[in-house]
Protein backbone atom coordinates (compact mmCIF):
# COMPACT_ATOMS: atom_id res chain seq x y z
CA UNK A 1 0.00 0.00 0.00
CA UNK A 2 1.29 3.32 -1.09
CA UNK A 3 2.59 5.85 1.76
CA UNK A 4 1.16 8.67 -0.02
CA UNK A 5 -0.23 9.96 -3.54
CA UNK A 6 2.17 11.68 -6.10
CA UNK A 7 0.98 15.53 -6.37
CA UNK A 8 3.25 17.58 -8.49
CA UNK A 9 7.02 18.73 -9.05
CA UNK A 10 8.00 22.09 -8.03
CA UNK A 11 10.77 24.30 -9.50
CA UNK A 12 12.39 27.03 -7.45
CA UNK A 13 13.26 30.27 -9.31
CA UNK A 14 13.54 33.99 -9.41
CA UNK A 15 10.22 34.56 -11.41
CA UNK A 16 7.72 32.02 -11.41
CA UNK A 17 5.17 33.68 -13.33
CA UNK A 18 7.88 33.77 -16.13
CA UNK A 19 8.98 30.15 -15.87
CA UNK A 20 5.47 29.09 -15.84
CA UNK A 21 4.54 30.75 -19.32
CA UNK A 22 7.81 29.79 -20.36
CA UNK A 23 6.87 25.60 -19.93
CA UNK A 24 3.33 26.63 -20.84
CA UNK A 25 4.14 27.48 -24.76
CA UNK A 26 6.16 23.69 -24.51
CA UNK A 27 2.54 21.77 -23.00
CA UNK A 28 -0.12 23.75 -23.66
CA UNK A 29 -0.87 23.95 -19.54
CA UNK A 30 -3.00 26.58 -18.49
CA UNK A 31 -0.85 28.69 -15.86
CA UNK A 32 -2.70 29.47 -12.74
CA UNK A 33 -0.94 31.94 -10.24
CA UNK A 34 -1.78 30.09 -7.51
CA UNK A 35 -0.48 32.41 -4.25
CA UNK A 36 1.05 36.09 -4.54
CA UNK A 37 3.50 37.78 -1.47
CA UNK A 38 1.87 41.04 0.11
CA UNK A 39 3.78 43.50 -2.91
CA UNK A 40 1.52 41.31 -5.48
CA UNK A 41 4.38 39.34 -6.77
CA UNK A 42 3.40 35.43 -7.58
CA UNK A 43 5.04 33.03 -4.83
CA UNK A 44 3.69 29.93 -6.14
CA UNK A 45 2.56 29.64 -9.80
CA UNK A 46 0.75 26.25 -11.26
CA UNK A 47 0.32 24.62 -14.41
CA UNK A 48 -2.76 22.98 -14.68
CA UNK A 49 -3.86 19.99 -17.49
CA UNK A 50 -7.24 19.32 -17.68
CA UNK A 51 -8.17 20.35 -13.92
CA UNK A 52 -4.65 18.36 -12.66
CA UNK A 53 -1.67 20.67 -11.61
CA UNK A 54 1.25 18.85 -13.38
CA UNK A 55 4.00 21.66 -12.63
CA UNK A 56 4.53 24.26 -10.37
CA UNK A 57 7.20 27.47 -9.65
CA UNK A 58 8.04 28.79 -6.15
CA UNK A 59 9.91 32.00 -5.93
CA UNK A 60 12.86 31.93 -4.18
CA UNK A 61 14.25 35.31 -3.72
CA UNK A 62 18.52 34.22 -4.03
CA UNK A 63 18.19 31.56 -6.35
CA UNK A 64 21.11 30.27 -8.05
CA UNK A 65 20.68 28.37 -11.39
CA UNK A 66 21.91 24.49 -11.31
CA UNK A 67 25.76 24.11 -12.77
CA UNK A 68 24.60 21.44 -14.95
CA UNK A 69 26.76 18.83 -15.29
CA UNK A 70 29.22 19.69 -13.04
CA UNK A 71 30.56 22.48 -10.89
CA UNK A 72 29.00 23.84 -7.33
CA UNK A 73 25.27 23.55 -7.54
CA UNK A 74 24.35 19.91 -8.59
CA UNK A 75 20.73 20.14 -10.79
CA UNK A 76 18.76 18.17 -8.55
CA UNK A 77 16.21 17.66 -10.96
CA UNK A 78 15.43 17.94 -14.32
CA UNK A 79 12.26 17.47 -16.98
CA UNK A 80 12.09 15.13 -19.67
CA UNK A 81 9.50 16.45 -22.65
CA UNK A 82 8.74 13.62 -25.41
CA UNK A 83 8.92 14.71 -28.76
CA UNK A 84 7.79 13.73 -32.36
CA UNK A 85 11.09 15.51 -34.02
CA UNK A 86 13.66 17.29 -31.91
CA UNK A 87 14.42 19.79 -35.28
CA UNK A 88 11.08 21.11 -34.83
CA UNK A 89 10.72 21.22 -31.44
CA UNK A 90 14.21 22.31 -30.30
CA UNK A 91 13.47 25.49 -33.25
CA UNK A 92 10.34 26.67 -30.65
CA UNK A 93 12.51 26.34 -27.82
CA UNK A 94 15.40 28.57 -28.75
CA UNK A 95 12.65 31.15 -30.34
CA UNK A 96 10.44 30.95 -26.96
CA UNK A 97 13.69 31.41 -24.82
CA UNK A 98 15.55 27.78 -23.95
CA UNK A 99 19.23 27.59 -24.49
CA UNK A 100 20.81 23.94 -25.54
CA UNK A 101 23.29 22.78 -24.00
CA UNK A 102 26.86 22.78 -25.20
CA UNK A 103 27.31 19.66 -23.39
CA UNK A 104 25.36 16.36 -24.95
CA UNK A 105 25.06 13.70 -22.65
CA UNK A 106 23.45 11.46 -25.29
CA UNK A 107 25.58 9.01 -27.58
CA UNK A 108 23.23 10.27 -30.59
CA UNK A 109 21.99 13.68 -29.46
CA UNK A 110 20.60 14.13 -32.93
CA UNK A 111 17.86 11.09 -33.16
CA UNK A 112 17.80 10.54 -29.03
CA UNK A 113 18.08 13.17 -26.81
CA UNK A 114 18.69 17.06 -26.25
CA UNK A 115 19.59 19.00 -23.36
CA UNK A 116 18.88 23.04 -22.97
CA UNK A 117 18.18 25.26 -19.90
CA UNK A 118 14.68 26.86 -19.50
CA UNK A 119 15.43 30.82 -18.63
CA UNK A 120 15.75 30.08 -14.80
CA UNK A 121 19.02 27.61 -16.01
CA UNK A 122 17.20 24.27 -14.90
CA UNK A 123 18.05 21.34 -17.45
CA UNK A 124 15.26 19.82 -19.31
CA UNK A 125 15.40 17.44 -22.04
CA UNK A 126 13.80 16.63 -25.03
CA UNK A 127 13.42 12.83 -25.94
CA UNK A 128 12.79 11.18 -29.53
CA UNK A 129 9.54 9.03 -29.18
Amino acid sequence: MAIAKYSLTALDCPDPLALANFYAQITDFKVVVAYTAKDGKPLWVELVDNGVTRIAFQRVEKYTPPTWPEGPTPQQAHLDFDVKDLNAAEAKLLEIGAVKSPIQTSSNPETNFRVYFDPAGHPFCLVSI
